[in-house]
């Protein structure tokens, strides 16, 4: 089998990456990958532009999944693209999560199917009798794109006219998203295939083929190449009982000097919660990123008791006030980051299925933490005193969601 050892250059300064790679080799055999090229996305508006153009582009195939792929603006704009796609003789397929994409009727794909490509609901949900369901609860969550089989789209955003600061509610909407040339997305859609072939189980339509994807060789390189970014993929997959709690775990717990978090829901686990307590309180630097509007209330208030208790043993917690953060990132040390689309609370750790990058990079490293210094003077930090004046009725509400945190 496979060993990270076998990959990693021996430099003794690389202790964390040896360690973080190892846990995610060994808990979802996640090979780390070193020929990647990223570049990150916070915007949009110029994320779709470039996968939209992406899509366009295709040659052999497009396979894209999506929590949300709304019936509105931007989801015909990204529907359009793939038609286009299919019409030029890519081999085009979606999967989407129907409690995600409310709104969005089978039929909006019809279109699509009739110029051969395909558009499957994922296994989560059921069309008969979806309230019995017992796979109700159990959504996928994940954001990937893969163009060609070399082209990836990994991170936060979802199709909707909200994700490219169209919705009056939320106004600007701030997410992180990585477009990645390389390696790493043949085994995004090594991940995409096995989402796919369990969709369809029950329907005619035909598996995704392995032997569609081109075999590649691990060629190990300088983990501070800052031109290649060794990546690896977590996917938090149910059936196999993975946990993206154990990754955030893994790099809190290794934490030298600083852990810099954006999450839109803070509603962590115990451990997660010890482990930032922890780090906190041996001078490492915590600060986490929450939003300033709820999209949830329920959750929201939930955030708020967490964020408040979090204070109060020492973390930074930072309200962004432009608009809406929905970013779910990590960043600690010279060359460790994580991007993704899994989130601070039970929900992504225990029920939805997840993927995030785990990247060892400096320059990669280095950008997103200057993202998230550049994003604190949008924010405003709180305080104990902060939550001390906040009124009794907004405190029962923060306490009694906080009781319902294990089932949102």
């Amino acid at each position: 089998m496979l060993k990270e050892h076998d990959l990693l250059p021996e430099k003794e300064h690389l202790p964390r990456v040896r360690m973080l790679s190892e846990l995610n080799l060994n808990n979802d055999d996640a090979i780390l990958t070193f020929d990647n090229q990223v570049k990150v996305f916070i915007s949009g508006p110029e994320l779709f532009d470039q996968m939209i153009t992406d899509i366009k582009n295709a040659k052999k195939s497009v396979s894209l999944e999506f929590y949300t792929f709304y019936s509105n603006q931007l989801g015909h704009l990204v529907l359009k693209a793939l038609e286009e796609a299919a019409a030029n003789g890519a081999k085009v397929r979606v999967i989407y999560d129907t409690s995600g994409s409310r709104g969005t009727k089978p039929s909006f794909f019809d279109h699509l199917r009739e110029l051969g490509g395909e558009a499957q609901p994922f296994i989560s949900t059921s069309k008969k009798h979806w309230f019995t369901t017992p796979r109700l609860n159990y959504h996928l969550h994940r954001k990937l794109v893969i163009i060609d089989h070399h082209i990836g789209y990994i991170g936060g955003f979802n199709i909707g006219d909200q994700y490219v600061n169209k919705s009056p509610k939320f106004g600007h909407w701030r997410d992180t998203h990585l477009r990645v040339i390389g390696q790493s997305p043949i085994l995004m859609e090594v991940r995409f295939a096995m989402d796919w072939n369990t969709s369809i189980r029950r329907t005619n339509l035909p598996k995704f083929e392995l032997k569609e994807l081109k075999p590649f060789t691990v060629n190990r390189k300088d983990i501070n190449d800052n031109k290649n970014v060794a990546m690896q993929l977590f996917p938090q997959d149910l059936i196999i009982n993975i946990t993206a709690s154990d990754e955030a775990e893994g790099i809190i717990a290794g934490a030298k000097k600083y852990i810099y978090i954006q999450t839109p829901y803070l509603i962590p686990e115990e451990s997660i919660l010890e482990a930032l307590i922890i780090a906190a309180n041996s001078g490492i630097d915590v600060r986490i990123m929450v939003p300033c509007m709820p999209d949830h209330p329920f959750v929201y208030r939930a955030t708020e008791y967490y964020a408040k208790y979090l204070v109060a043993h020492g973390v930074k917690v930072y309200k962004y006030n432009d608009g809406f953060i929905h970013a779910k990132t990590m960043v600690s040390g010279s060359n460790i980051s994580s991007v993704g689309s899994a989130n601070q609370d039970f929900r992504s750790y225990t029920l939805n299925f997840e993927v995030n990058s785990f990247n060892y990079n400096p320059a990669l490293t280095q950008e997103l933490k200057k993202i998230f210094e550049k994003d604190l003077d949008k924010c405003t930090l709180l305080t104990n005193d902060y939550f001390a004046q906040q009124s009794l009725w907004l405190k029962f509400k923060q306490y009694f969601s906080r009781l319902l945190s294990p089932i949102f």
